[in-house]
């Protein structure tokens, strides 16, 4: 068997949204979409094999809607995964096992801001005159957020929900435009598990003392 034996079963209608078909790969991409964030929010360790697993089907599905920044993304997240993955389970420090939820630095704001600002920059010039992206400038906004976010949610930074909400708002009418109903739906989900995930971290930073670092941010 072939891999578009594989996959083509996965491309076929499963249901219909507001007259517009729902492929199997969105719908397994909106489950296990929704599954990673809530596990994220409540810092739990299998939200990285559940992430990747929605990487690849949003690999498939992003190159059928022409969104080819956000293609390319999910081969990045993957690659983040596997690092968050470690860095959770061996960033503690000595002493500890796990890695606690900090607040982002003065610096890492700074190399942060002006990496997204240059990959936005780079990645609309490339999507606009390399592909036929018809929305070149909002998909590699939303690359650059979700880059940003997730290098947050790797080291546990608590104002990587806020770059998860911001990237969120984009994507949501931007699916919907590209006829992808569910995963704009599933994106308004996952808008709330965001907020909810917010709290949560915010509570749990809340509630241990500051670190020497942090002090100084």
């Amino acid at each position: 068997m072939s891999l578009a034996d594989f996959l083509d079963p996965l491309q076929q209608p499963l249901v219909t949204v507001l007259d517009t078909p729902v492929s199997w790969t969105e719908v397994l991409g909106f489950g296990s979409g929704a599954l990673c964030v809530w596990l994220v929010a409540r810092q739990h360790l299998a939200n990285w094999p559940i992430g990747i697993a929605n990487n690849l089907f949003f690999i498939l599905l992003f190159t059928q809607a022409g969104l080819y920044a956000d293609a390319g993304l999910q081969v990045v997240f993957i690659a983040l995964a596997v690092y968050g993955w470690w860095t959770w389970t061996h960033g503690g420090g000595p002493g500890s096992s796990t890695l606690p939820v900090r607040r982002t630095t003065r610096t890492e704001w700074g190399w942060l801001l002006a990496a997204g600002a240059m990959g936005t920059l780079g990645l609309t010039l490339l999507l606009d005159h390399q592909t036929s992206s018809t929305v070149p400038f909002w998909d590699a906004v939303t690359t650059a957020l979700s880059l940003m976010a997730t290098y947050g949610q790797c080291r546990k930074r608590l104002e990587s929900w806020w770059l998860w909400i911001a990237a969120d708002v984009v994507y949501i009418p931007l699916y919907a435009h590209k006829d992808l109903y569910l995963t704009s739906i599933l994106y308004v989900g996952f808008l709330t598990l965001c907020v909810i995930g917010l709290r949560n971290w915010s509570r749990d930073l809340g509630g241990r003392p500051a670190t020497p670092l942090e002090v100084a941010a």
